[in-house]
């Protein structure tokens, strides 16, 4: 059997930062190639990194929310990239402005079959959600990685809310114990 934790993969990093100024979003979406602004639909500006792949949501107040990378790393380069892009537009970005990672979501997988029903009324009420006619998963939050897992009767797991990838590693660590403990993991 496969250790559940080689399965863990990082589906989405969401990172935020910030350059201490405002911005005219109207003009800096007219001179930086790419850029996506539609104030009616968003009111940030959205600038997408190909490489590594996200997007940058650039907000008025100089706020910069980045979303869709694979690794932390993928993030500060992403964010590097743009504030090189706002650089060359002539705004003042601090040299190397503080990056904060608000949360890792990753997959993982137990490799067998899960009795839902079971495990929410082993794990009691007071951290789990279940309603399967609403969501097929069960949501399990965890205090000690402060994460929220979502359980699939595949076995799959999603894990948000983590702040470096070890949350997940612990996470996963945590749900194959517990289920262990209560037999539902054969």
């Amino acid at each position: 059997m496969t250790d559940p934790k080689e399965t863990i993969n990082i589906e989405n990093v969401v990172a935020s930062t910030g350059i201490g100024q405002e911005l005219d979003l109207q003009s800096v979406a007219m001179d930086l190639e790419g850029a996506d602004y539609d104030p009616e639909q968003f009111p940030g500006l959205v600038y997408r990194t190909q490489n590594p792949k996200s997007a940058a949501l650039i907000f008025r107040s100089g706020k910069i929310v980045c979303t869709g990378a694979k690794s932390t790393a993928d993030v500060h380069e992403s964010l590097h990239i743009v504030f090189d892009k706002l650089r060359d537009l002539r705004i003042d970005v601090d040299e190397d402005p503080d990056i904060v990672v608000q949360n890792i979501v990753t997959s993982a997988d137990l490799g067998r079959n899960l009795n839902l029903n079971a495990i929410a009324i082993g794990l009691g009420l007071e951290n789990i959600e279940y309603e399967p006619e609403q969501f097929p998963g069960l949501v399990y939050r965890l205090d000690d990685p402060d994460v929220v897992a979502l359980l699939f009767g595949s076995g799959k797991l999603v894990i948000t809310g983590g702040k470096q990838p070890e949350d997940a590693e612990e996470a996963v660590d945590v749900i194959v114990s517990r289920l262990e403990e209560l037999g539902l993991l054969e």
